[in-house]
């Protein structure tokens, strides 16, 4: 072994979980490598759908608008029956709301999402170190020693935490020894990049839906390409090229005019639905498919692995930084409970598919999870509308200088946001590091012009609300118990000077 380097994090896969971690330990000031053994960035459409949750998260890392201009929103399904075509609009097309300020989910192939990922991690003075493979680590109290090769040799890099991200078939997990139980679901299918001919743009195209030789064609914007996907059966060599794509194309719509005239990326694959037994063993971490594996159905795989890192991103840097180490514990009991969830709900929405009914409701949006019973919760005595471990809402604001502002914008970076509603000034608190504090009244630095703050959250007047980094709610408190909120922020190393 040559050329040993030492960091704080080793994040193993540089897909959509990988990157989301690293932007957020990038923004925080931690060290850390981020390695992939492919050759390359991953330039297949797989992971398409962007939830509205997810959107938040991108719109914190700074990333959304890049985001939503790289693809567009889900067009209606279009349906050949016997009887004709029929349009179908599948997905729920609400308007924003003041505290809901994402309702649509977002079409955008992955390869173009993590395309600006990492552009947003270049911005940060950092990349994905490409044909760098993990082959071996252990670990001890104090970190992880891993042995990496790369185009110049093997290397032993030193870290206090490892992190994998590397999907399914995660090496990180299977080094640990930890099960991945579940089940395959019986569904093997064909999902390709193409270039097509015989059909428009403006539809996702489905025929002899909800049966074995259901096929479709999606268009993928921000590109000149369809995602093709079908069922096929199993034990059979599926032929990808796009000669065999066109034959399996007109053999199951009867249409001789539609053609495959290339193939940018396929793969043939069966379904499953694995939860590792546990995310967390010592100093080493399983986010995204290295620790959950999901269905395609309801667009919910790549939005629960962004999510799994975000949770994860700012626990990691609290504890590098002098918090206690149980606050890594909280990772797992956060998200775990909401990749099962998840399994759940995309084997409920594949059942549905394979009758034919893929319509999509709120549910898939993932603006209703919550961290329920999470180590992090205070107790809530003041009754207000908003819990701790939900989600905290958006709400326009005016700032006393007359400027338009929004809580997302406030709670935007890497701190601890407390708000206080209607208090009087000898009630705020002293100034700490990694705490941003605003007032909201007609005394403070914010006012709720419209109304807006109080209809999301119901604070009555004298009450505060603290929000975690990662947008959840911790507390909700009256000045009288303000307290109980610093003393939480002092057990996880935002103290006061």
């Amino acid at each position: 072994m040559t050329n040993t380097h030492d960091t704080d994090v080793i994040i193993c896969g540089a897909g959509a979980s990988g990157l989301t971690l690293a932007i957020d330990l990038a923004r925080r000031g931690v060290q850390f490598v981020l390695v992939d053994k492919a050759a390359g960035p991953f330039m297949g459409s797989r992971g398409k759908g962007i939830q509205p949750r997810t959107q938040e998260i991108f719109e914190d890392l700074g990333v959304v608008d890049r985001v939503v201009a790289a693809g567009g929103t889900y067009p209606l399904q279009r349906n050949y029956t016997d009887d004709g075509p029929v349009d179908t609009a599948v997905m729920v097309r609400d308007e924003p709301t003041p505290d809901e300020p994402y309702k649509v989910p977002l079409l955008v192939p992955q390869f173009l999402t993590e395309r600006q990922l990492r552009g947003r991690l270049v911005e940060l003075g950092h990349a994905p170190r490409y044909r760098h493979q993990l082959f071996g680590f252990d670990r001890d109290e104090t970190g992880v020693r891993a042995g990496v090769t790369t185009p110049d040799g093997a290397q032993t890099l030193r870290a206090r935490y490892l992190i994998g991200a590397d999907g399914g078939s995660s090496f990180v997990r299977k080094t640990l020894g930890v099960d991945f139980p579940g089940r395959t679901l019986g569904v093997r299918a064909v999902v390709a990049d193409v270039h097509a001919e015989g059909v428009t743009f403006d539809a996702w195209h489905y025929w002899r839906q909800g049966t074995p030789e259901q096929v479709s064609l999606c268009p993928l914007y921000g590109t000149d390409m369809f995602q093709l996907q079908g069922p096929v059966p199993f034990g059979v060599d599926i032929d990808v090229s796009a000669e065999g794509l066109t034959a399996l194309l007109r053999e199951r719509t009867k249409r001789d005019d539609l053609v495959v005239r290339s193939v940018s990326w396929g793969s043939v694959y069966e379904m499953n639905a694995r939860l590792a037994d546990t995310f967390r063993v010592g100093r080493v971490f399983l986010v995204g498919d290295a620790a959950h594996t999901h269905p395609p159905t309801g667009g919910q795989g790549l939005n629960t692995s962004v999510q799994d890192a975000y949770n994860l991103g700012w626990k990691l840097a609290a504890v590098l930084a002098g918090a206690a180490d149980t606050l890594l514990d909280t990772y797992e009991r956060e998200r775990r409970p909401v990749a099962q969830a998840m399994l759940g709900l995309t084997e409920h929405l594949l059942d549905a598919a394979r009758g034919g009914d893929t319509r999509r409701d709120r549910k898939v949006n993932q603006l209703d999870l919550a961290y329920d019973g999470s180590p992090l919760n205070l107790h809530s005595k003041a009754g207000a509308l908003v819990q701790p471990g939900h989600r905290a809402p958006d709400a326009p604001l005016t700032g006393a200088g007359g400027s338009m502002n929004r809580l997302f914008r406030l709670f935007q970076g890497t701190h601890w946001t407390l708000l206080g509603f209607e208090v009087g000034g000898d009630a705020v608190p002293a100034p700490r590091a990694g705490l941003h504090i605003h007032t909201i009244g007609p005394s403070g630095d914010l006012r709720d012009t419209y109304g807006f703050f109080h209809e999301a959250y119901e604070l009555d007047r004298g009450q505060w609300v603290l929000v975690r980094p990662d947008g959840h709610l911790a507390g909700v408190a009256d000045t009288a118990d303000l307290t109980e909120l610093l003393n939480h922020l002092d057990g996880l190393g935002v103290r006061a000077p």
